[in-house]
């Protein structure tokens, strides 16, 4: 699995938020959704710019079903799609709070 390759470098270098957002990353693919929101968690917090780990942390609060935390970290990930002119995810962004709605 990859994400034993990244809990390692996590592991040897904890406040690496790039070893933790891969970390997250690689929980999420593997579907431990809940393994994941707190790496994803802490690189959110890490920086008010970073809009990967917002849009990751959005879908995994969706698929843990809480919808209502889920949709104002995706508004925000939106936002910064918008702000940094990246187009294909502002479209999966908006289908996504569509849906919510």
């Amino acid at each position: 699995m990859r994400s034993e390759i990244f809990r390692e470098r996590v592991a040897k270098d904890p406040h690496n938020t790039l070893f933790r957002y891969s970390l997250g990353q690689a929980l999420f693919d593997e579907k431990a959704y809940a393994d994941a929101q707190e790496h994803l968690e802490l690189c959110v917090n890490s920086r008010d710019d970073w809009m990967m780990p917002r849009i990751l942390l959005g879908k995994v609060l969706l698929e843990t079903g809480d919808t209502a935390a889920a949709k104002p970290i995706l508004e925000d990930a939106l936002q910064l799609a918008v702000v940094q002119h990246h187009d294909d995810p502002a479209a999966e962004l908006r289908s996504i709070l569509e849906d919510l709605n």
